[in-house]
């Protein structure tokens, strides 16, 4: 395996070699759970899922982490809102959060760490610090000083010097320096809070994944992961944090996903285009949607459109045409990977390319559909090949979770409950067209195919005879 990652760290891609051989160990910042999740979250939830997935393909023991910031202000804001406390509204999204994922087909990571889960953990960390003279405490408030790391910035490729002559942050006068960032926060009224020494309070937000990551992974680990967002100030403080306590370097490899765009706009709750997940699946078909996320190389931002999930869509008609087609031939699938697979894992080790990936695999869909036109015995076994090939590829993108015949019935149903049509109506049209051609009367076979894409109906004539779906 020759794979190589873009390293947000270096600004390069690097061959990558883990810690240890045959074992990768990653860690990804995961949601505050405050709200439902949206197609943002998904994006960098899904490919952080297709890398796992891969690594696995490829024979390596993963040890996956994805943290939940259980405690926060936005929570407690909402607890107000809704007249409830902070536990109450963390475990009703997380509960959503899952319920989404799960649909998304997205595989559960190793291990999902709370922050509240965790608090003994960071204030050991927090005491390291303040004892190595890396943070002090100020009034119940514990802060970390950026100046005492010498490498901080080196992520974003900030320098603290530039920050301070731009800088617009709110003025602190406890602060030895305006970038100092809090590690402990003291206790308001009325907010949860947790026995420390310095008084009752709660985590700041960047302390949790240094505790969480270094008890779980250890001080250094293979990947750390999470949308471009998070590399300043959130990753960037959590490098500082973590070398200064440790002494040790932290992440060996940072990946990050880019942005979704709603219709070429940036996505936000303020301009109205803010889409949950939920919502998206009840348009689309979840696996359309992962589809879509990963047409776009995953640094790459990506334009969420009506267009491209239903091109999307498409697409993933195509793969569970090719594997009902090759079913209903009675096709024996070889266990042997061919050059499709070869293919896929070179895009796929070239900084996971899934964009090229998806590519290659509707070429290896319209090479096998033609080849099962041609139905002779050696055409018909390469067309297996590349069927099993197909099928070993959307594991690792995980799609095809599905038996193609459930697939298209479940598809025809909500077409027509959604547009009122009849399926016996449009069956005996099809057999009306195909008994028109069969007569050669061509004009009334084209007459009835328009008649039904006017209803939407879709028609594929394969050689096995003329498949219908709804547009």
């Amino acid at each position: 395996m020759s794979l190589r990652i873009y390293n947000t760290l270096n600004r390069e891609k690097e061959i990558f070699t883990p810690m240890e051989a045959g074992k990768v160990s990653i860690y990804v910042c995961g949601p505050t759970v405050y709200d439902y999740s949206h197609i943002g979250h998904a994006r960098s939830v899904i490919f952080f899922d297709v890398m796992v997935r891969y690594f696995r393909a490829m024979g390596y023991g993963v040890t996956y982490v994805r943290n939940f910031t259980d405690v926060d202000d936005k929570i407690i804001q909402k607890a107000i809102e809704t007249d409830s406390d902070s536990a109450s509204v963390s475990e009703t999204f997380i509960q959503a959060f899952h319920e989404d994922m799960d649909r998304l087909h997205v595989l559960r990571p190793d291990l999902e760490p709370r922050a509240t889960a965790h608090i003994s953990d960071i204030i050991d960390v927090v005491e390291s610090l303040i004892e190595k003279g890396h943070a002090y405490p100020v009034d119940g408030d514990v802060y970390f000083a950026v100046e005492t790391f010498d490498g901080y910035g080196k992520l974003s490729g900030r320098k603290l010097e530039d920050m301070e002559a731009g800088s617009r942050i709110a003025v602190d006068e406890r602060k030895k320096n305006p970038h100092d960032f809090a590690l402990w926060k003291t206790a308001k009224p009325g907010e949860p809070a947790w026995e420390s020494p310095w008084g009752p309070g709660r985590p700041g937000w960047h302390i949790e994944c240094t505790a969480m990551s270094c008890v779980l992974l250890g001080a250094t680990f293979d990947i750390h992961g999470g949308g471009k967002d998070l590399i300043f100030p959130h990753h960037e403080n959590e490098i500082a944090q973590s070398e200064a306590a440790t002494g040790q370097p932290f992440a060996r490899y940072w990946v990050h996903n880019g942005f979704v765009n709603i219709n070429h706009e940036k996505m936000s709750k303020s301009l109205g285009n803010f889409l949950r997940v939920r919502d998206a699946i009840r348009t689309w078909h979840p696996e359309a949607i992962r589809l879509f996320l990963l047409s776009s190389h995953y640094r790459s931002p990506i334009d969420f459109t009506d267009q491209y999930l239903d091109e999307a869509a498409q697409n993933l008609d195509k793969v569970y045409g090719l594997f009902q087609r090759v079913e209903e031939k009675g096709c024996t699938l070889p266990e042997n990977r061919g050059s499709l697979w070869q293919t896929f894992c070179e895009a796929m080790d070239d900084d996971f390319n899934t964009a090229k990936a998806m590519g290659l695999v509707y070429d290896a869909i319209r090479s096998a559909n033609r080849l099962l036109d041609e139905g002779s015995g050696p055409s018909v076994e390469e067309a297996a090949v590349l069927t099993a090939d197909c099928r070993a590829v959307a594991a690792v993108l995980g799609i095809g979770n599905e038996e193609a015949p459930a697939y298209f019935a479940a598809k025809k149903e909500k077409g027509l409950s959604s547009t009122g049509l009849n399926a016996a109506e449009i069956d005996a049209l099809v057999l009306a067209r195909t008994e028109a051609r069969k007569q050669k009367d061509f004009k009334k076979a084209d007459e009835i195919r328009q008649q039904l894409t006017d209803m939407g109906v879709v028609l594929e004539d394969k050689a096995e005879g003329t498949l219908w779906r709804m547009a």
